[in-house]
């Protein structure tokens, strides 16, 4: 059993940073790709990027890459997300997501994803 806590989201002006946690609870976490994906305003929920189980590989949407990072540290059972150079269509609640498996799966599907967090709101203005 894993759970998830979401924490960082907030308002932010286009061009600046956020840093997004996700906190885990559960054995099973040092086990476990984690992943990012958010859902914008009317949107449907898309993936942002994934970690491996021991950070050895991340992967990211393009919309995304370069501007976004994900890493952990899971002897603090913690998955961050760094995002630069917001846009507005960042806007969105993100979540994060564990596997079930520490790497080789479809990261970018939510169905490899067993445990969900809440999310937490980021809003990005012009």
């Amino acid at each position: 059993q894993v759970q998830l806590a979401e924490s960082g989201g907030g308002l932010v002006q286009a061009g600046g940073s956020l840093r997004l946690s996700c906190a885990a609870s559960g054995r099973t976490f040092g086990n476990s790709a984690m992943g990012w994906f958010r859902q914008g305003p009317g949107k449907e929920r898309e993936f942002v990027g994934a970690i491996t189980w021991n950070g050895g590989r991340t992967y990211y949407a393009d919309s995304v890459k370069g501007r976004f990072t994900i890493s952990r540290d899971n002897p603090k059972n913690t998955v961050y997300l760094q995002m630069n150079s917001l846009k507005p269509e960042d806007t969105a609640v993100y979540y994060c997501a564990a596997a079930t498996k520490p790497y080789r799966i479809k990261y970018e599907v939510e169905g490899e994803y067993y445990y969900w967090g809440q999310g937490t709101q980021v809003t990005v203005s012009s």
